[in-house]
């Protein structure tokens, strides 16, 4: 009896690990799918418009409208800011809409160092503040400096982006706009990783910023992931996977991935600065070096690196 009792565990066991194989096998095979949900895509001239919001000094300010200008100009770096860019067109070539690829160019810097809204800012206010740049063919681009508070910061978001409508002699229509804060003071950990150390899981050594300043090198890295969403899902029904509410989009389906080899606590191999030490991953215009997530390419069905 107790050999057929052992030899009832033995077998119900072995269904069990083979059933959990069967699973974890399903769950592996499973593509991660970007749907388009049909919504018009940004095609065109677009000028790109920064309103900084609050004190950022004019290096500070040269990082980001260096980083915004080697999105798309051409250089024979490898690998370059433009060649990460240019996965955000498979998703234009994959809608088979035949939306032409929007072609950027650098507009207008607005400056409002005398936080003309307060220290404190609603997401109502960062649509005011977007709504000072170009309504017509733009992506409107608001930065708010280390000491302003903005609703969620730091809580459930580094940055966010959307649409609004238009105002003023345009037509009726929307244009896009994104928003990142500059984390350094107030959430590095969440919003600057891995120039920081995280406020949660692996403690891992933080890598050093390729700019020398983690504050805005953790901005290009919110920035870009921003402008990949605003491009392949302007109007919130376009390229994403998951609840519309709370989408995966081009590059947050690819978190914390910014080098093969990735996993929680690790950015992956990446290349590094033999005079600085600074970890990098792309190169852009007046030899600035970035460090830019990973993003997903709908031609592969997988998070594409840099290196």
């Amino acid at each position: 009896m107790a050999f057929l009792q052992l030899l009832v565990i033995l077998i119900s066991l072995f269904h069990s690990s083979m059933a959990a194989r069967k699973l974890t096998s399903l769950v592996q095979d499973q593509p991660l799918l970007m749907e388009y949900h049909m919504s018009p895509l940004l095609t065109g001239p677009i000028s790109l418009n920064l309103i900084w919001y609050g004190k950022f000094t004019p290096s500070q300010r040269a990082i980001v409208s260096d980083f915004l200008t080697s999105l798309s100009s051409k250089t024979t770096h490898n690998p370059s800011v433009s060649t990460w860019w240019k996965t955000t067109q498979n998703y234009y070539t994959h809608s088979k809409t035949r939306t032409p690829f929007p072609i950027f160019t650098f507009g207008k810097q607005i400056l409002d160092e005398n936080y003309s809204l307060g220290k404190s800012l609603t997401t109502q206010q960062l649509k005011l503040l977007a709504a000072r740049g170009e309504q017509k063919n733009a992506i409107n681009i608001v930065l708010t400096s280390a000491d302003v508070v903005v609703e969620g910061f730091c809580m459930s978001r580094c940055g966010t982006h959307g649409s609004s409508k238009t105002s003023g002699p345009h037509k009726p229509g929307k244009f896009a706009y994104l928003w990142v804060g500059n984390s350094e003071t107030q959430c590095p950990g969440q919003c600057a990783w891995p120039f920081h150390q995280p406020i949660y899981g692996p403690q891992t050594a933080p890598l050093i910023a390729p700019n020398n300043d983690v504050g805005l090198d953790g901005m290009v890295i919110n920035i870009a992931s921003l402008m990949a969403a605003t491009v392949t899902n302007p109007f919130g029904n376009g390229y994403y996977q998951g609840p519309a509410d709370a989408p995966l989009e081009a590059v947050s389906a690819c978190p914390g991935v910014y080098g093969k080899g990735a996993y929680p606590g690790y950015a992956g191999q990446l290349l590094v600065d033999p005079s600085t030490g600074a970890s990098y991953n792309a190169q852009g215009v007046n030899g600035r070096r970035y460090l830019l997530p990973a993003m997903f390419d709908p031609s592969t069905s997988s998070c594409s690196t840099m290196v």
